[in-house]
């Protein structure tokens, strides 16, 4: 449970003064490792603890001496975007035995470390807890053998330990998310992208190894995110005989004009046996069976490469700074804990607990209870299989229900990627609950002018990959076409509306409900999925396409600072769009490590200008040779970027010298992100779930009359679950003049940012964790999980 949003605590309060905690990275490494390392560092600096450094894991807490070194606010600099772990990681056997733990409490006791934040996997957290446990014992064995002095069993009687979860495959039960998935997710998709157009102009089948010895998140979510054709992985083995379905997949595939499969495979891929299923066994099947061009690609050790990827970054961070607040609140008698992601919340689980869930899924594969194992990885990953299941099998057409019911989908405002996976996904889902769909070109200037046509099965095939509207989209309102468009939906016997976009598809659904009164027509079930690169659209925390445009800015911004090395110290300025709304500006800074950035939200003058002027002097005056400040481009009407621009380039003569960018519309632009994909996959396909169900219980004495408030909905993400809100009662929670919400959740995350560039601020830690427990399929409708 969340503490009362009332508690505080203020920088004065939150005191670490006397605490010394050091930071290791164990087992495998992980894209956003470093991010979490900084945070630990400068949340532990800021409340007032030494801080240390544990070169190459627990082999160099074994090994002590210079492996063990305190750290220092700029030691963590220019490590944001570093992928990997700059401290480095080892597997240690001497610490599995008791002599290795020995000297490592030895070395952590002379030190005075008796705080630990372990960023690994499950075994480095479980040798973490081992440690923990026989800790007082290991002092008195040091006291007996005159290594140490026997008061010190006394001063640093207990370990206190908080994991944070390093690994890409997302095997790890009692978080949604762990640091290096969505970074590992990036490098698959950018793979497959690349790979498409190469077996398309060739007619080939691909065979992709992934990551993933006993967990198939990686396999799965990436053949969600590309359209694979099939994908086999150890917690869903195939049923016997798959080898023929899979031929008869991609033979009727081919056979509908398609050049080109894809399959996917973890590589811990099992039959119901047990045997492997490996993907030179896959391509050899698809060569025998059906003469097609096969080829295979192994990723291998890619996935753990390269740069971490904005959400990995932000995800890194937030976990890193709730580590230190746990470590902070941690007695004598609080379990070891790991800090953890639901929904969009942080949360504090017992480590052991999320352990033993995690060993279980294991023990469950190996009794070869499969649908145990699917439901113990969690509801997120249960409802991925779902949907992968849903959308990638077609079931033949005597087997479809007949609703005789017709639903129209469009896109509404400017474009965002991921709104074509989202697209797909209600397309296919609604033709599998046996409905007709249709599709409508331009938004509502294409609904109105009758731009609207039946829309099939094939018509979506290879849409996931896509940016921008395929359909097309405009900011045109209904209002003024409200009769015509009132025609169009009786010409077409349209029975309900799926609407994906921004703030205008909000709008419009707020005047097609005011319509009802006069037409008939749109007595009818009428639901929105929110898509806009702003995260602008009131009740729900994301929208489809946000992640997109971050990852857009993080990656100019770390291509921006990068122009400045070498070169004397330089300040960038860069403008964000976002209209009003100052979420890429906030978060996009949290994840490119801005030392400021100028929202709407949080208003500014001349003196908070000057103050981040000196305040940057005085950094660049020490070691920081870049710094960056992000603006939203409406954050104030005569703080313009050009003023802000002229402000540090005139107060930081001597000192700094400036540049200045606009990123403009390549936010907007590029193939979506593997989250966007998917969370637009999902919540598209429960909206049209939605749907279907409210067509059954509106549809009365031979037509549908839908014309109660909640019957017109937004479907949106709200903390830790997908919740559907009537679009009326959303009205007393926006602005309607600068287009936002009232309130926003990613304010909070603003003295995060603060405190990361050494600023003094308040932070509020309402949100912040008490110990929860792990509970099955914890909390209901967690799919709804920013985690995918």
């Amino acid at each position: 449970m969340a503490q009362p949003d009332t508690k505080k605590i203020f920088f004065e309060n939150l005191s670490g003064a006397g605490k010394a905690i050091a930071v290791l990275t164990s087992g495998g490494d992980a894209q956003g490792m470093n991010a979490a390392v900084r945070a630990v560092v400068r949340m532990g600096l800021y409340v007032g603890a030494k801080v240390y450094f544990i070169r190459e894991g627990y082999q160099g807490m074994v090994d002590g001496g210079e492996n063990i070194k305190e750290a220092t606010w700029e030691s963590v600099s220019s490590m944001l975007q570093v992928g990997g772990t700059v401290i480095g990681s080892a597997r240690c056997k001497e610490f599995r035995s008791h002599e290795g733990r020995l000297k490592a409490a030895h070395n952590l006791v002379q030190r005075g470390i008796t705080n630990l934040c372990v960023i690994g996997g499950d075994g480095s957290l479980t040798g973490a807890n081992l440690f923990r446990e026989e800790w007082s014992g290991l002092l008195n064995e040091l006291v007996e053998q005159g290594a140490i002095e026997a008061e010190s069993v006394q001063k640093y009687s207990a370990l206190h330990i908080v994991g944070m979860v390093g690994s890409i495959d997302n095997d790890f039960c009692g978080t949604d998310m762990t640091i290096g998935t969505d970074s590992a997710l990036h490098r698959i998709i950018e793979v497959v992208d690349a790979i498409m157009t190469t077996a398309q102009s060739h007619q080939r089948t691909f065979v992709l190894e992934v990551m993933g010895r006993h967990c198939g998140y990686l396999a799965l979510v990436s053949a969600l995110a590309c359209g694979a054709d099939w994908v086999l992985i150890p917690e869903m083995p195939p049923e016997d005989g798959w080898e023929d379905k899979m031929c008869q997949k991609l033979s009727a595939t081919r056979s509908r004009g398609t050049r080109l499969n894809i399959i996917i495979v973890a590589e811990g891929a099992i039959d119901r046996h047990g045997k492997p299923i490996t993907s030179s066994y896959v391509k050899d099947l698809v060569v025998k069976c059906l003469g097609f061009d096969t080829r295979v690609t192994i990723l291998g050790h890619v996935q753990r490469g390269g740069t971490p990827s904005a959400f990995d970054r932000i995800l890194a961070s937030r976990m890193g700074v709730e580590a230190v607040l746990a470590l902070l609140e941690t007695t004598a008698n609080t379990p070891a804990c790991v800090v953890s992601l639901s929904g969009n919340q942080s949360v504090r689980l017992p480590l052991m607990e999320c352990v033993q869930m995690t060993q279980e899924v294991q023990k469950a594969m190996d009794q070869k209870c499969f649908e145990e194992a699917v439901k113990l990885r969690g509801r997120s990953f249960e409802n991925n299989l779902k949907t992968y299941k849903l959308l990638a099998h077609r079931k033949p057409e005597s087997e479809l229900p007949v609703s005789n019911f017709n639903v129209a989908v469009l896109n509404v405002g400017a474009p965002a990627a991921g709104m074509n996976a989202a697209v797909r996904s209600a397309v296919r889902v609604g033709i599998s609950e046996g409905h007709k769909m249709f599709a409508v070109s331009d938004g509502f200037e294409g609904f109105y002018k009758g731009q609207i046509k039946e829309i099939k099965w094939a018509d979506v095939g290879g849409w996931t990959g896509q940016g921008g509207s395929l359909l097309g989209t405009k900011r045109t309102l209904p209002a003024k076409h409200v009769d015509k468009i009132a025609e169009q939906m009786r010409k077409h016997n349209i029975n309900a509306l799926l609407v994906i976009g921004g703030f205008e598809a909000f709008l419009s659904l707020l005047e097609l409900l005011t319509a009802r009164g006069k037409y008939d027509e749109f007595c009818v079930p009428m639901v929105m999925v929110p898509a806009t690169v702003s995260n602008n659209v009131p009740g729900s925390d994301l929208s489809i396409g946000a992640d997109t445009a971050l990852n857009a800015i993080t990656t100019t911004c770390d291509r921006i600072k990068q122009s400045a090395s070498g070169t004397k110290r330089r300040v960038f300025i860069i403008e964000t769009m976002g209209g009003y709304c100052g979420y890429l500006a906030t978060v996009g800074g949290l994840a490119a490590g801005a030392d400021a950035a100028y929202i709407y939200e949080e208003s500014f003058d001349i003196r908070d200008l000057q103050a981040n002027v000196e305040h940057l002097t005085e950094k660049m005056k020490t070691s920081i040779q870049r710094g960056l400040v992000l603006r939203n481009e409406n954050s104030n009407e005569n703080y313009t970027t050009d003023f802000i621009y002229q402000l540090y380039t005139e107060e930081g003569k001597g000192v700094f010298d400036c540049r200045k960018n606009v990123l403009g519309h390549m936010q907007q632009g590029g193939a979506p992100s593997p989250f966007d994909r998917n969370f637009g996959t999902k919540i598209s396909a429960k909206a049209m779930q939605w749907i279907s169900k409210k067509l059954v219980e509106t549809f009365r004495q031979g037509r549908v009359f839908a014309n109660s408030e909640d019957t017109c909905c937004l479907l949106g993400m709200r903390r830790r679950a997908l919740i559907f809100q009537p679009v009326v009662s959303l009205k007393d929670e926006t602005d309607f003049i600068h287009r936002i919400p009232k309130e926003q959740w990613w304010l909070k995350l603003r003295p995060l940012m603060k405190i990361l560039a050494k600023y003094k601020t308040s932070y509020d830690v309402s949100d912040s964790g008490q110990l929860e427990h792990v509970v099955h399929n914890r909390p209901k409708e967690s799919d709804a999980s920013v985690a995918m």
